[in-house]
């Protein structure tokens, strides 16, 4: 019987962030911009690693990992966005839907796990300055890096299985601009406790031991700093990490509310605000703190710039 209630739904309508013709349009205009901003920024991060010598170091290729991954985590958002806002009928098909929301999730893990790893790479140059070379190489960025992507990707797959075993009885209208699994979840005829249940520990996993991994790490690094006799050595320490706690914050604090927040204080409207801050507001936030605290990516894109002129 489960089968056959699952069967009657083949797409799903997205009701978006609004109903409103003109507001859609403003939306559009303003996402368009927003997503330009994230290509833009965050491809030259990208090409200033690789052009420029001076960046090619273990920091500035985890920085160049982000970007990319910033760049793959709005494209699979904001582009259907950006189609609906122009569209009447905001249908999706379920194969859509399921990809979309594979693909959000895993990169959103993904990035869980990278900022982890910027992080240690941060308390390795900074604790162990005269090992750092030795310890973080080239091929063991690589395979870290690799292995980032290869368990985000992986710690997606139960949360999306669990989901699209649920039978949802022929609902099929999402209250979201995306696929997202609460939402989904709430589509469910049935019991979902055991769902919320599992869902909420692989979340809480993914993103409580990274931020515990995290603040261990700047612990560490923040008693190393404190010993540096030279306030010109401080300064240069807190410097690099300074960017790296400012995305931090920024894309943990708006998933883990977004993520571990108990239903019964959700909001259609609350939901769809943090999804917006950390698909796109935080992607495109990302070159801008780290281009404006950082003077070695600074003086590398003045260089590409002059060279493009």
């Amino acid at each position: 019987m489960a089968w056959n209630n699952v069967s009657l739904v083949t797409e799903f309508i997205l009701l978006g962030l609004t109903d409103n013709y003109l507001l859609q349009i403003i939306f559009f205009i303003l996402f368009l911009i927003i997503y330009l901003m994230i290509l833009s920024g965050n491809f030259l991060i990208i090409l200033v690693t690789i052009t420029d010598i001076s960046l090619h170091n273990p920091m500035y290729f985890f920085l160049a990992n982000l970007s990319f991954l910033d760049i793959c985590y709005s494209s699979s958002i904001i582009p259907r966005m950006l189609r609906d806002f122009l569209s009447f009928r905001k249908n999706i098909s379920m194969a859509e839907c399921v990809t979309q929301m594979y693909c959000s999730l895993g990169l959103g893990e993904t990035e869980c796990i990278l900022l982890a790893v910027m992080a240690y790479d941060r308390y390795i140059a900074i604790c162990y300055p005269l090992h750092y070379t030795s310890i973080i190489r080239k091929s063991v960025c690589i395979k870290v890096a690799s292995g980032t992507w290869i368990c985000g990707f992986l710690l997606a797959i139960p949360s999306v299985a669990v989901v699209w075993s649920l039978d949802r009885c022929g609902r099929n209208v999402i209250n979201h601009f995306e696929c997202e699994i609460p939402e989904l979840l709430s589509l469910a005829c049935d019991s979902i406790a055991t769902m919320e249940l599992i869902n909420y520990t692989i979340g809480t996993t993914v993103l409580i031991v990274p931020v515990i991994f995290i603040i261990s790490s700047y612990v560490k690094i923040i008693r190393s700093i404190l010993r540096i006799a030279s306030s010109t050595g401080r300064q240069k320490a807190f410097s690099t990490c300074g960017s790296h706690i400012m995305v931090v914050t920024v894309f943990y604090g708006s998933a883990m509310v977004s993520y571990l927040k108990p239903r019964s204080l959700a909001t259609a409207g609350t939901d769809k605000l943090l999804a917006v801050f950390y698909s796109a507001i935080t992607p495109m936030l990302n070159p801008l703190i780290y281009t404006l605290r950082n003077k070695e990516v600074k003086s590398a894109l003045i260089k590409v710039t002059r060279n493009v002129i």
